[in-house]
């Protein structure tokens, strides 16, 4: 749960530390520009590179309560992730932005669904595909899990898990439709088409019993009479 908050630290960004270039500078230095967003303001940060990587990556992930800490203040905003982004090659955090958050006050959030469990259907040769990666749901901060985990033990092939399905969280509202599909079991084509050309083999052995029944070896019956008509 998010109830587990980590204190970050921060800097309000001075005029001088605006624009691109500057930026960049600051980027170099260790530093990622951000924005924290609260009752009616905004307010330009920066905070060190590592110290955020700890942050996000801590026991609640990207769903935590931060209290962010502005350099020079006692009082912590407590905040939620609210955008990031990334280096497009090193994968580095190249921007943030925090939006504060009441504690006693209902927010939303969008949380990562998990499976656990082993599929039936899987066992039996089917494929299981997640369907639905994100879900939107509704609660108190500290209520907001890490993630929804959506149990499979009795996905069978050709069948799907929804949002139905889910088991409840006290305090906590799902959002989407609940006929939303997570996961499902599909039968592969190799294995369908398997299971047909079997079916065709199976028909043909059986017409191919028929017609030597009907005009191949004669029955014992017919042998019997001809050695009868024979003997007289």
């Amino acid at each position: 749960m998010s109830s587990d908050r980590i204190t970050l630290e921060v800097a309000e960004r001075e005029a001088d530390q605006v624009g691109s270039r500057r930026v960049r500078r600051l980027r170099k230095e260790g530093m990622v520009p951000g924005v924290l967003y609260g009752k009616g303001h905004a307010r330009a940060i920066l905070v060190g590179e590592r110290a955020l990587r700890v942050a996000l990556t801590g026991p609640s992930g990207l769903h935590g309560i931060v209290d962010v800490v502005i350099e020079g203040q006692t009082t912590p905003h407590h905040a939620v992730l609210k955008d990031y982004q990334r280096h497009p090659i090193r994968g580095t955090i190249t921007h943030v932005d925090f939006h504060e958050v009441r504690l006693d006050r209902p927010i939303q959030a969008t949380v990562n669904v998990q499976f656990i469990g082993e599929s039936p259907g899987a066992k039996q040769g089917g494929v299981v595909q997640q369907v639905t990666r994100e879900l939107r749901v509704e609660g108190l901060p500290t209520a907001i899990p890490e993630h929804i985990e959506a149990d499979i033990s009795a996905l069978e092939l050709g069948s799907t898990v929804r949002i139905a399905d889910l088991e409840a969280i006290e305090g906590v509202a799902y959002l989407d439709d609940p006929e939303t599909v997570l996961a499902n079991c599909s039968i592969p084509r190799g294995l369908t088409e398997l299971e047909e050309a079997g079916g065709i083999e199976g028909e043909e052995a059986e017409g191919a019993e028929a017609a030597e029944g009907e005009g191949g070896e004669p029955s014992a019956e017919a042998e019997t009479e001809g050695s009868d008509s024979n003997s007289e």
